[in-house]
């Protein structure tokens, strides 16, 4: 075979590939322009330069890995939380507003478990009121303590937690720690080694040195005491959620949540649903007797992660906000609203709603800022108020609607929380709790200053072209 005919050869195999490529993305990529970018990219950059980006970078390889997992059992979900029953719409209380009934259905389609009533819900400010109960809930456990956490830092704090956690394994508790892979590697020395060598059953979950996987970490925050007692929310474990001590150069103000009832039984299952696929076991779940009621909240959880057919999470909060009725208030540190949430704020400002948003001033994340500040403008002039609060960084997120609804969890307003991480969430029907994170919210606006419209078009031309470019790169932030 001449060059003449081998150069021809490699140009029609470019072009069948080019063209192979071309059809997959027409195929495979929901968004209209998304597809339309990558079938010319594939089809003009040639020979096949374009196809090679295409399935280096436009392949979504997270979502597919992650349904491989779950086909192949790596995800079993629980069923225990089933055994109490989903309950009836009937059974929610009729001062919960005129929305209750299509917020609930919505849920009911998205999330793993039923609703559940009988739960009190304690809102923890900060690691000064958080790590206390937390601690004591460990040092109190009979049975079990299970701990999943994003970071674990091994500073006074996770010292303290380490000894707890170790002192409770020795007096015969089922002890079980799960850290994030990429996580784990903020703080050294690592905590997987004190765990472990403290005598405590710990798993890393996806570590890096099975792979660099940037996504797909595990963001979740849980502990679980003898499945009866759990908390959630945004905290992880370590000094920086000590929001109190002025010297702390590193504080970050959030909020963190004790569950006291049913809804613990559902933070049991997601754990050990966890703990399965990070160490291969499958031990049966240890609490089988029915949860006592401990309260008037109705709570469900919902879990999110890329091994799900859709975005869970991102549907229930679109389906909260179409519900409400008077008020929407969102509080969240990263804020990167893709169109089908930009769409329901706005539609809920036009109907008459009243929709606020609090973001932090003070970002640890700037790029995130900034295309926060390329986007905004779409609310804003709907008259949707935006707040920025001071330092120190806010990582508090919560969503509430009118005066009966909150969602709280670990998961933030961006895409890498509503597709690309494993999250959990908590919703609860429960003017008690909504009433009081709105306090938390009136008093947060109070010291917040609010942007405008003229503000956000007054930018410099070097500042909107900086957001601009951020704004790019929001499917990746």
């Amino acid at each position: 075979m001449t060059g003449e005919h081998l150069s021809a050869l490699l140009l029609g195999f470019a072009g069948l590939f080019s063209l192979f490529s071309a059809g997959h993305a027409l195929l495979n990529k929901r968004d209209p322009r998304s597809a339309l970018g990558w079938v010319a990219l594939c089809l003009l950059l040639h020979p096949a330069v374009g196809a090679l980006l295409y399935w280096g970078f436009g392949v979504n390889r997270i979502r597919t890995r992650a349904m491989k997992w779950q086909r192949r059992g790596r995800w079993a979900p629980s069923q225990s939380a089933r055994a109490g029953g989903r309950i009836g719409n009937e059974a929610m209380p009729q001062a919960l507003g005129a929305g209750i009934a299509t917020l609930v259905a919505v849920s009911d389609r998205v999330a793993q478990w039923p609703v559940v009533g009988g739960n009190r819900v304690t809102m923890l400010q900060n690691g000064e009121a958080a790590y206390p109960a937390m601690l004591a809930s460990i040092r109190s456990a009979r049975q079990s303590v299970y701990l999943c956490t994003y970071i674990f830092d091994t500073d006074v704090t996770g010292k303290s937690f380490i000894d707890a956690l170790a002192a409770a394994a020795q007096r015969g508790c089922d002890v079980r720690a799960l850290v994030d892979g990429l996580g784990a590697l903020y703080s050294f020395p690592r905590a997987l080694g004190r765990l472990r060598a403290a005598g405590i059953p710990a798993a890393s979950f996806l570590p890096m040195s099975k792979g660099i996987h940037i996504n797909l970490r595990n963001h979740r925050k849980l502990l679980i005491a003898d499945g009866a007692t759990a908390y959630t929310g945004g905290m992880n474990i370590g000094d920086r959620h000590l929001a109190a001590q002025d010297a702390n150069r590193h504080r970050v103000a959030d909020l963190h949540f004790e569950f006291q009832g049913p809804a613990a039984r559902q933070m049991t299952d997601v754990f050990l649903d966890d703990w399965r696929f990070a160490t291969g076991d499958s031990t049966p779940h240890p609490h089988s007797h029915p949860v006592e009621a401990m309260g008037d909240a109705y709570c469900r959880g919902i879990t999110d992660g890329p091994n799900h057919d859709f975005e869970k999470l991102q549907w229930a909060i679109i389906g909260a906000i179409s519900a409400a009725r008077r008020r929407v208030r969102i509080m969240t540190p990263y804020f990167l609203p893709e169109a089908p949430l930009i769409s329901a704020l706005v539609a809920a400002a036009l109907r008459g709603v009243d929709v606020e948003i609090v973001l932090p001033r003070q970002n640890n994340l700037p790029y995130v800022a900034w295309a926060t500040q390329a986007l905004v403008w779409q609310l804003l002039m709907h008259d949707i108020r935006i707040y920025y609060q001071p330092p120190p960084f806010a990582h508090t997120k919560y969503l509430l609607i009118d005066a009966y609804y909150a969602l709280i969890g670990s998961a933030n307003l961006d895409p890498r929380s509503l597709r690309l991480n494993f999250e959990f969430n908590v919703e609860i029907y429960d003017p008690a709790v909504a009433a009081e994170l709105g306090q938390h919210f009136e008093q947060t606006c109070a010291r917040s200053k609010r942007t405008t419209l003229a503000q956000v078009d007054g930018r410099s031309l070097p500042v909107k072209l900086r957001d601009a470019t951020a704004k790019l790169f929001v499917p990746y932030l």
